[in-house]
């Protein structure tokens, strides 16, 4: 061959083939390096929250019952409902006809600053001053799929990031041990599945990874009966060499994200069996929250959440199921409550004794509320009424990591339909959690086929009111 040959064949690739190193250990360094010191940017501004705990009830709670009392609404209970009220609307499953229902909980003021809480939050209502109250959330999508698809990542259908995928990418991870992103159910999936922590277009390494209260915490995390931890690590180093070569001869992304995931796993076997195992709590802790090690509970989840905190995993989602009450409202919702209220409460003053409140963000909410009409029932009690889906105005709350304790922002008219003061759409909500995150969210986007990409589509304010 001669040396003008010999010099056209010395492409790129060639060289990072035939180096030292190689392109596929480069990437891998990189890779690794930037799993432990952050994402694909820095803050565009100064964070208040390192970490965030999203508390997601799926289903959707009524916010009638639980945080808005309405005393117009129970003085004219069980009376038609005014036919402008519902005049131009659509709801899922109830007509245009319809009843109103007033709350059967009784309500109180809480705290210095008065948030209101009905009798079946007790606990939560012990920390009101340090909630953020927002009554007046408003989504696009009036069913369940959609809607937490769209709470999670701006958008009705899946195919996009999910809220932690952003976040992860932007931000990356603190701890080189564990994901920077992480997922806990009690109870089934819900109806969005795992769509509603994919990473969507963005790079997989950038999905949440499902933890296990029963059996192995990730699946397939443990090794074979007699595969030692070198036998392991001969496996993952055998694994890597291979994948490096393709990595150099493809160029494909997912590759890196192969590599790291593996190198993740290894990590994993031997810091995750620590973290789940909740035997290390003290009596008073497991007490507070109401945990059981060994169980499987929303109480063992949100103890977990701190744990996780602890170890620097930026991002905890906590989905728990079975908030759809269509019907038997007066005994479903007060039993959700009480299996939710005590860990909820426990968590906040936990985080804050801890010394962990001011830079974990709390957030509490659903993909959207329920009508302050009456759904099903019957005079004669054989059926219990429940209410239906509201996209309109419903509530959610946000506690530490830089929000404002005790303010209540945004308001709705006497039945709890329409807002009246102050609406907050979800892309303002991820908005301003970005923000408390040091991201600007206009900037934080992502190209593909062939447009940029970003959590807030072409939308979001900040909710400016409630930044501490």
């Amino acid at each position: 061959m001669s040396i003008e040959n010999q010099s056209q064949a010395m492409t790129r690739r060639g060289f990072l083939q035939n180096s030292g190193i190689g392109f596929g250990g480069i990437a891998l360094a990189s890779l690794l390096q930037q799993d432990v010191a952050g994402g694909t940017l820095t803050p565009h501004i100064a964070p208040r929250a390192k970490h965030v705990i999203y508390l997601h009830m799926i289903g959707a709670p009524s916010q009638l019952d639980l945080f808005e009392p309405k005393p117009e609404l129970v003085k004219r209970h069980n009376q038609p409902c005014p036919a402008e009220v519902t005049k131009d609307r659509d709801f899922a499953f109830i007509g245009k006809t319809s009843t109103l229902a007033g709350s059967p909980f009784k309500y109180t003021k809480h705290g210095s600053c008065g948030h209101s809480f009905s009798e079946l939050l007790p606990n939560l209502a012990s920390v009101s001053d340090e909630i953020a109250m927002i009554h007046s959330i408003h989504t696009e999508e009036i069913n369940h799929a959609p809607a937490q698809m769209f709470l999670h990542s701006g958008f009705g259908r899946g195919g996009r990031p999910s809220f932690g995928s952003w976040v992860s990418y932007g931000l990356g991870s603190e701890n080189e041990n564990l994901p920077g992103y992480i997922v806990l159910l009690s109870g089934p999936k819900g109806g969005a599945g795992t769509s509603l922590w994919s990473s969507g277009f963005l790079p997989s390494i950038h999905q949440g990874i499902q933890f296990r209260s029963e059996g192995d915490p990730v699946l397939f995390l443990s090794s074979p009966q007699e595969h030692t931890t070198k036998d392991r690590r001969q496996v993952i180093d055998t694994l890597s060499d291979l994948n490096r070569q393709q990595l150099a001869a493809t160029g494909d992304p997912e590759i890196e994200t192969r590599i790291e995931q593996y190198e993740m796993a290894f990590r994993m076997q031997a810091s995750v069996p620590d973290l789940m195992n909740l035997e290390g709590e003290s009596r008073e802790t497991l007490a507070l929250y109401g945990a059981e090690p060994g169980k499987a509970s929303f109480a063992n989840n949100c103890l977990l959440a701190r744990r996780l905190v602890e170890r620097g995993v930026r991002l905890i989602e906590l989905y728990d199921a079975d908030w759809d009450h269509h019907s038997g409202l007066d005994k479903r919702l007060p039993a959700k409550c009480k299996q939710t209220d005590q860990p909820i409460a426990a968590l906040i003053m936990d985080l804050k004794r801890r010394g962990l409140l001011d830079d974990t963000l709390i957030v509490w909410g659903s993909e959207f509320g329920r009508t302050p009409l009456r759904q099903g029932g019957n005079a004669k009690g054989t059926s219990v009424a429940g209410r239906d889906h509201h996209k309109d105005a419903f509530t959610m709350w946000l506690a530490g990591g830089g929000v404002q304790g005790g303010v209540s922002y945004g308001r709705t008219d006497d039945f709890g339909m329409d807002i009246v003061e102050n609406g907050v759409h979800v892309h303002d909500l991820n908005a301003t959690i970005l923000h408390l995150l040091g991201i600007d969210h206009e900037r934080l986007t992502y190209r593909y086929q062939g447009r940029e990409f970003r959590l807030t589509d072409v939308h979001g304010n900040l909710i400016r009111p409630i930044l501490a």
